[in-house]
Protein backbone atom coordinates (compact mmCIF):
# COMPACT_ATOMS: atom_id res chain seq x y z
CA UNK A 1 0.00 0.00 0.00
CA UNK A 2 1.30 3.54 -1.42
CA UNK A 3 1.55 5.81 1.43
CA UNK A 4 4.66 7.48 0.33
CA UNK A 5 2.37 10.64 -0.55
CA UNK A 6 1.55 10.94 3.37
CA UNK A 7 4.71 11.04 5.48
CA UNK A 8 5.52 14.51 4.94
CA UNK A 9 1.95 15.58 6.65
CA UNK A 10 2.50 15.93 10.39
CA UNK A 11 -1.10 14.65 11.58
CA UNK A 12 -0.22 11.43 9.52
CA UNK A 13 1.11 9.81 12.64
CA UNK A 14 4.79 8.82 13.68
CA UNK A 15 4.65 5.08 12.61
CA UNK A 16 4.17 4.60 9.12
CA UNK A 17 2.10 0.90 9.73
CA UNK A 18 0.21 1.03 6.26
CA UNK A 19 3.57 0.96 4.19
CA UNK A 20 4.18 -2.57 4.40
CA UNK A 21 0.05 -3.78 4.46
CA UNK A 22 0.65 -5.95 1.37
CA UNK A 23 4.12 -7.34 2.58
CA UNK A 24 2.21 -8.09 6.24
CA UNK A 25 -0.71 -9.68 4.04
CA UNK A 26 1.13 -11.94 2.33
CA UNK A 27 2.80 -13.11 5.84
CA UNK A 28 -0.55 -13.58 6.90
CA UNK A 29 -1.93 -15.54 3.97
CA UNK A 30 1.20 -17.93 4.62
CA UNK A 31 0.21 -18.35 7.73
CA UNK A 32 -2.97 -19.00 8.04
CA UNK A 33 -2.50 -21.67 5.01
CA UNK A 34 0.11 -23.09 6.23
CA UNK A 35 -1.48 -23.62 9.29
CA UNK A 36 -4.94 -25.21 7.99
CA UNK A 37 -1.90 -27.66 6.04
CA UNK A 38 -0.61 -28.71 9.24
CA UNK A 39 -4.26 -29.18 11.05
CA UNK A 40 -5.35 -31.48 7.61
CA UNK A 41 -2.14 -33.25 7.46
CA UNK A 42 -1.82 -33.79 11.30
CA UNK A 43 -4.74 -33.68 12.95
CA UNK A 44 -5.62 -32.25 16.24
CA UNK A 45 -4.40 -34.79 19.77
CA UNK A 46 -7.88 -34.32 21.09
CA UNK A 47 -8.16 -34.70 25.41
CA UNK A 48 -11.48 -37.36 26.36
CA UNK A 49 -13.54 -34.34 26.21
CA UNK A 50 -13.65 -35.15 22.21
CA UNK A 51 -12.41 -38.41 21.62
CA UNK A 52 -14.15 -39.99 24.49
CA UNK A 53 -12.15 -42.25 26.97
CA UNK A 54 -10.66 -42.64 30.71
CA UNK A 55 -8.51 -40.79 32.18
CA UNK A 56 -7.22 -40.91 35.92
CA UNK A 57 -4.93 -38.61 37.61
CA UNK A 58 -2.40 -39.81 40.27
CA UNK A 59 0.12 -38.21 42.51
CA UNK A 60 2.65 -40.01 44.43
CA UNK A 61 4.40 -38.74 47.35
CA UNK A 62 7.72 -40.59 46.76
CA UNK A 63 9.43 -40.66 43.70
CA UNK A 64 8.04 -43.41 40.54
CA UNK A 65 9.10 -43.24 36.99
CA UNK A 66 7.31 -43.12 34.01
CA UNK A 67 8.10 -46.38 33.41
CA UNK A 68 6.90 -48.03 36.21
CA UNK A 69 3.86 -46.63 36.27
CA UNK A 70 3.27 -47.64 32.48
CA UNK A 71 4.11 -51.12 33.42
CA UNK A 72 1.93 -51.79 35.91
CA UNK A 73 -0.94 -50.19 33.66
CA UNK A 74 0.38 -52.94 31.58
CA UNK A 75 0.17 -55.69 34.24
CA UNK A 76 -3.54 -54.69 35.03
CA UNK A 77 -4.84 -55.55 31.17
CA UNK A 78 -4.08 -51.65 29.74
CA UNK A 79 -1.29 -52.27 27.54
CA UNK A 80 -2.22 -49.38 24.91
CA UNK A 81 -2.83 -46.72 27.77
CA UNK A 82 -0.82 -43.74 27.76
CA UNK A 83 1.06 -42.62 30.69
CA UNK A 84 2.19 -38.51 31.03
CA UNK A 85 4.32 -36.86 33.35
CA UNK A 86 2.30 -33.14 34.81
CA UNK A 87 3.89 -30.41 37.14
CA UNK A 88 7.05 -31.41 39.09
CA UNK A 89 5.06 -33.08 42.12
CA UNK A 90 5.41 -36.59 41.08
CA UNK A 91 2.00 -36.91 39.56
CA UNK A 92 0.80 -38.15 36.69
CA UNK A 93 -2.16 -38.55 33.62
CA UNK A 94 -3.32 -42.03 33.05
CA UNK A 95 -4.86 -42.15 29.82
CA UNK A 96 -6.84 -45.85 29.10
CA UNK A 97 -8.27 -44.52 26.05
CA UNK A 98 -11.94 -45.23 24.64
CA UNK A 99 -13.73 -48.75 26.09
CA UNK A 100 -16.91 -49.98 24.25
CA UNK A 101 -19.81 -52.07 25.26
CA UNK A 102 -22.56 -53.59 22.47
CA UNK A 103 -24.70 -50.88 24.32
CA UNK A 104 -24.71 -47.86 27.12
CA UNK A 105 -25.19 -50.04 30.21
CA UNK A 106 -22.20 -52.39 29.24
CA UNK A 107 -20.24 -49.54 28.19
CA UNK A 108 -20.56 -48.04 31.53
CA UNK A 109 -20.26 -51.52 33.51
CA UNK A 110 -16.98 -52.03 31.77
CA UNK A 111 -15.72 -48.33 32.10
CA UNK A 112 -16.34 -48.76 36.24
CA UNK A 113 -14.60 -51.75 36.28
CA UNK A 114 -11.32 -50.82 34.66
CA UNK A 115 -11.43 -47.84 36.88
CA UNK A 116 -11.37 -50.39 39.50
CA UNK A 117 -8.95 -52.35 38.34
CA UNK A 118 -6.63 -49.78 37.83
CA UNK A 119 -6.76 -47.96 41.10
CA UNK A 120 -6.92 -51.24 43.16
CA UNK A 121 -4.04 -52.16 41.12
CA UNK A 122 -2.09 -48.89 41.84
CA UNK A 123 -3.29 -48.73 45.65
CA UNK A 124 -1.68 -52.19 46.01
CA UNK A 125 1.45 -51.58 43.81
CA UNK A 126 2.22 -48.62 44.83
CA UNK A 127 1.22 -48.68 48.39
CA UNK A 128 4.76 -47.88 49.56
CA UNK A 129 5.08 -44.59 47.60
CA UNK A 130 2.26 -43.18 49.27
CA UNK A 131 0.08 -43.05 45.93
CA UNK A 132 -3.10 -40.50 45.79
CA UNK A 133 -6.23 -40.70 43.11
CA UNK A 134 -6.56 -37.09 42.34
CA UNK A 135 -9.21 -36.92 39.68
CA UNK A 136 -10.93 -39.37 37.50
CA UNK A 137 -12.61 -38.39 34.24
CA UNK A 138 -14.49 -40.50 32.28
CA UNK A 139 -16.58 -39.75 28.55
CA UNK A 140 -17.81 -41.75 26.38
CA UNK A 141 -17.34 -41.81 22.12
CA UNK A 142 -20.90 -40.42 21.13
CA UNK A 143 -20.40 -37.69 24.24
CA UNK A 144 -17.45 -36.52 22.82
CA UNK A 145 -18.68 -36.18 19.19
CA UNK A 146 -21.14 -34.55 20.60
CA UNK A 147 -19.00 -31.69 22.62
CA UNK A 148 -16.75 -31.68 19.41
CA UNK A 149 -20.08 -30.48 17.41
CA UNK A 150 -20.86 -28.44 20.34
CA UNK A 151 -17.35 -26.53 20.29
CA UNK A 152 -17.37 -26.35 16.33
CA UNK A 153 -20.59 -24.35 16.85
CA UNK A 154 -19.82 -22.05 19.64
CA UNK A 155 -16.82 -21.38 17.54
CA UNK A 156 -19.20 -20.42 14.20
CA UNK A 157 -21.74 -18.80 15.98
CA UNK A 158 -20.05 -16.59 17.83
CA UNK A 159 -17.89 -15.26 14.79
CA UNK A 160 -21.29 -14.98 13.05
CA UNK A 161 -22.69 -12.82 16.21
CA UNK A 162 -19.77 -10.81 15.99
CA UNK A 163 -19.76 -9.78 12.34
CA UNK A 164 -23.27 -9.03 12.91
CA UNK A 165 -22.72 -6.57 16.00
CA UNK A 166 -19.70 -4.90 14.13
CA UNK A 167 -21.84 -4.21 11.05
CA UNK A 168 -24.57 -2.55 13.27
CA UNK A 169 -22.29 -1.22 15.52
CA UNK A 170 -20.14 0.56 13.09
CA UNK A 171 -20.55 0.08 9.32
CA UNK A 172 -20.51 -3.31 7.53
CA UNK A 173 -17.60 -2.20 5.62
CA UNK A 174 -15.84 -2.96 8.89
CA UNK A 175 -17.45 -6.48 9.60
CA UNK A 176 -15.13 -8.70 7.50
CA UNK A 177 -12.25 -7.40 8.45
CA UNK A 178 -13.09 -8.21 11.91
CA UNK A 179 -14.22 -11.64 11.56
CA UNK A 180 -11.33 -12.30 9.33
CA UNK A 181 -9.04 -10.81 11.68
CA UNK A 182 -10.80 -13.33 14.80
CA UNK A 183 -10.95 -16.32 11.94
CA UNK A 184 -7.04 -15.39 11.45
CA UNK A 185 -5.94 -15.56 15.52
CA UNK A 186 -7.95 -18.83 15.46
CA UNK A 187 -6.43 -21.04 13.53
CA UNK A 188 -3.05 -19.55 13.75
CA UNK A 189 -3.41 -21.00 17.39
CA UNK A 190 -5.09 -24.43 16.43
CA UNK A 191 -2.26 -24.45 14.16
CA UNK A 192 0.57 -24.42 16.49
CA UNK A 193 -1.48 -26.94 18.90
CA UNK A 194 -1.51 -29.20 16.16
CA UNK A 195 1.83 -28.70 14.83
CA UNK A 196 2.98 -29.61 18.68
CA UNK A 197 0.46 -31.67 18.93
CA UNK A 198 -0.78 -30.37 22.35
CA UNK A 199 -3.67 -31.84 23.63
CA UNK A 200 -6.91 -30.01 22.39
CA UNK A 201 -9.84 -29.75 25.15
CA UNK A 202 -12.74 -27.82 26.53
CA UNK A 203 -10.01 -25.46 27.59
CA UNK A 204 -8.21 -25.30 25.15
CA UNK A 205 -11.76 -24.23 23.18
CA UNK A 206 -12.54 -21.88 25.97
CA UNK A 207 -9.16 -20.21 26.00
CA UNK A 208 -9.24 -19.78 21.87
CA UNK A 209 -13.14 -18.39 22.67
CA UNK A 210 -11.38 -16.35 25.09
CA UNK A 211 -8.98 -15.07 22.14
CA UNK A 212 -11.71 -13.69 20.08
CA UNK A 213 -13.06 -12.12 22.49
CA UNK A 214 -9.79 -10.03 23.68
CA UNK A 215 -8.53 -9.71 19.64
CA UNK A 216 -11.92 -8.00 18.96
CA UNK A 217 -11.74 -5.70 22.30
CA UNK A 218 -8.65 -4.69 20.42
CA UNK A 219 -9.67 -4.01 17.03
CA UNK A 220 -12.74 -2.52 18.50
CA UNK A 221 -11.16 -0.01 20.04
CA UNK A 222 -9.39 0.67 16.60
CA UNK A 223 -12.16 0.61 14.51
CA UNK A 224 -13.50 3.08 16.93
CA UNK A 225 -11.16 5.74 16.86
CA UNK A 226 -10.79 5.82 12.82
CA UNK A 227 -14.73 6.44 13.29
CA UNK A 228 -14.10 9.27 15.20
CA UNK A 229 -11.11 10.71 12.71
CA UNK A 230 -13.12 9.94 9.55
CA UNK A 231 -14.92 13.14 10.60
CA UNK A 232 -11.85 14.79 12.00
CA UNK A 233 -10.05 13.95 9.20
CA UNK A 234 -12.52 14.85 6.08
CA UNK A 235 -10.33 16.05 3.38
CA UNK A 236 -7.56 13.29 3.93
CA UNK A 237 -7.92 9.70 2.14
CA UNK A 238 -9.28 6.80 4.09
CA UNK A 239 -5.76 5.24 4.12
CA UNK A 240 -4.73 8.23 5.96
CA UNK A 241 -7.02 8.60 8.80
CA UNK A 242 -6.53 4.65 9.23
CA UNK A 243 -2.85 4.63 9.66
CA UNK A 244 -3.26 7.99 12.35
CA UNK A 245 -5.81 6.25 13.93
CA UNK A 246 -3.11 3.13 14.50
CA UNK A 247 -0.91 5.59 15.93
CA UNK A 248 -3.08 7.09 18.75
CA UNK A 249 -4.05 4.11 19.83
CA UNK A 250 -0.76 2.20 19.73
CA UNK A 251 0.30 3.26 23.33
CA UNK A 252 -2.90 1.52 24.68
CA UNK A 253 -2.49 -1.54 22.67
CA UNK A 254 1.06 -1.87 23.73
CA UNK A 255 0.04 -1.46 27.65
CA UNK A 256 -3.06 -3.67 26.88
CA UNK A 257 -0.64 -6.53 25.64
CA UNK A 258 2.32 -6.02 27.93
CA UNK A 259 0.11 -6.71 31.02
CA UNK A 260 -1.78 -8.78 30.09
CA UNK A 261 1.14 -11.12 29.08
CA UNK A 262 2.81 -10.71 32.50
CA UNK A 263 -0.40 -12.60 34.38
CA UNK A 264 -0.08 -15.20 30.92
CA UNK A 265 3.55 -15.36 32.14
CA UNK A 266 2.71 -15.66 35.72
CA UNK A 267 0.48 -18.48 34.90
CA UNK A 268 3.16 -20.61 32.53
CA UNK A 269 5.68 -19.88 35.11
CA UNK A 270 3.62 -20.99 38.50
CA UNK A 271 0.52 -23.06 37.59
CA UNK A 272 0.75 -26.63 36.06
CA UNK A 273 -2.47 -28.75 34.16
CA UNK A 274 -5.13 -27.43 32.84
CA UNK A 275 -4.05 -23.86 33.76
CA UNK A 276 -0.75 -23.83 32.11
CA UNK A 277 -2.07 -25.16 28.70
CA UNK A 278 -4.79 -22.65 29.08
CA UNK A 279 -1.72 -19.98 29.41
CA UNK A 280 -0.05 -21.34 27.22
CA UNK A 281 -3.40 -20.56 24.16
CA UNK A 282 -3.70 -17.12 25.43
CA UNK A 283 0.18 -16.33 25.25
CA UNK A 284 -0.13 -17.09 21.61
CA UNK A 285 -3.44 -15.31 21.22
CA UNK A 286 -2.00 -12.53 22.80
CA UNK A 287 0.82 -12.07 19.97
CA UNK A 288 -1.05 -12.96 17.09
CA UNK A 289 -4.41 -11.02 18.57
CA UNK A 290 -2.25 -7.52 18.87
CA UNK A 291 -0.47 -8.30 15.59
CA UNK A 292 -3.23 -8.85 13.55
CA UNK A 293 -5.50 -5.88 15.34
CA UNK A 294 -2.63 -3.96 13.22
CA UNK A 295 -1.81 -5.51 10.19
CA UNK A 296 -5.25 -7.62 9.47
CA UNK A 297 -7.95 -6.01 10.65
CA UNK A 298 -7.20 -2.13 9.81
CA UNK A 299 -5.83 -3.36 6.19
CA UNK A 300 -8.95 -5.16 5.18
CA UNK A 301 -11.00 -2.38 6.12
CA UNK A 302 -9.07 -0.06 3.62
CA UNK A 303 -9.73 -2.83 1.39
CA UNK A 304 -13.86 -3.03 1.62
CA UNK A 305 -13.71 1.11 1.55
CA UNK A 306 -11.57 1.10 -1.96
CA UNK A 307 -13.92 -1.72 -3.29
CA UNK A 308 -17.13 -0.10 -2.01
CA UNK A 309 -16.10 3.55 -3.44
CA UNK A 310 -15.61 1.89 -6.83
CA UNK A 311 -19.12 0.88 -6.95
Amino acid sequence: MDTSKFKNDKEFGKFDFLGKATVFAGVSALLVIASLGVIFAKGFNYGIDFSGGTEIQVQFEETVGTAKIRQVTGDLGFGSATVQSIGEDNEFLVRLGVIKGKDDAETNQRINEAIQTVTKGYQDQFQAAGVVIRRVDSVGPAIGDELKKNGLLAVFYSLLMILIYVGFRFDFQYAPGAVICLFHDAVITLGIFSLLQREVNVQTLAAVLTIIGYSLNDTIVTFDRIRENVKLFRDHAFAFVVNRSLNDVLSRTLLTSITTMLAVAAMLVFASGVIKDFAFTLAIGVIVGTYSSMYVASPLVIAVNNFTSKK
